[in-house]
């Protein structure tokens, strides 16, 4: 890895972001995947159908955030403020019970959630690889890919460590009834949810820092001499 591809503050910036992204939205997934199957009985399709609200409010920011927003702000106010909102919607699912519900305990903060990473990953994506020298364009695409896949690693073990050790607290001095391990895998999941979800807001924090303020501008942009007339 050529130290030059990660040393502009905004690339360097975005790849952070996707690390985080990963080190939260894995474990999103895995212990989201654990309560619906697992508490609510949902099959392995339902589940998936389950996700569809969060992936079409991601396209939307997705969108927005590069056609509209990028070209305008640049990346510094985008991929903060999307980790904050996904650290909401995260912090919402903590409330999760036994007796909770898709519809009443789910979806929303599930869309709040699609809605940050929208605003993560479409910004972070661009801005990672934007103005790169053509000889380094291959690492710095392949660094994101990488950054992201580390973070989802890291995240998927230190967050089920975490959940176990939740649960294994929680049923200290309690029968192992159904019903016990029960509300102790649940609260396994939101302790996840509430890691998770500081993940984001230390994320939000460190790249409020780094990133630079104001539209992105290429190298070869501002390598460009203006005519004159």
């Amino acid at each position: 890895l050529p130290l030059r591809v990660i040393a502009d503050r905004n690339r360097g910036g975005s790849l952070l972001s996707m690390l985080v992204a990963g080190l939260g939205m894995f474990g999103m997934f895995l212990f989201l995947t654990y309560y619906l199957q697992g508490t609510l009985g949902f099959s392995a399709v339902r589940t998936g159908v389950a996700f569809l609200p969060m992936i079409f409010s991601l396209t939307i920011t997705a969108q927005l955030s590069n056609v509209v927003f990028l070209p305008k702000v640049g990346p510094r106010p985008l991929i903060p403020l999307g980790m904050v909102m996904a650290a909401g919607g995260l912090f919402w699912l903590t409330g999760l019970t036994i007796h909770s519900t898709y519809l009443g305990g789910v979806l929303l903060p599930l869309i709040i959630i699609g809605l940050g990473v929208g605003f993560i990953f479409a910004p972070a994506y661009n801005t990672a690889t934007l103005g790169v020298e053509p000889h380094d364009a291959g690492v710095a695409s392949a660094m994101v890919n990488t950054t992201q896949q580390i973070g989802g690693s890291i995240g998927t073990a230190l967050l089920n460590t975490l959940a176990a050790s939740a649960a294994t607290a929680f049923l200290v001095g309690k029968s192992a009834t159904a019903l016990n391990n029960k509300i102790a895998a649940v609260h396994s999941y939101t302790t996840a949810f509430n890691d998770s979800a500081f993940i984001f807001l230390g994320g939000a924090l460190v790249t409020a820092l780094i990133l630079r303020s104001g539209a992105p501008v290429t190298i070869e942009a501002a390598e460009v001499p203006v005519a004159a007339h």
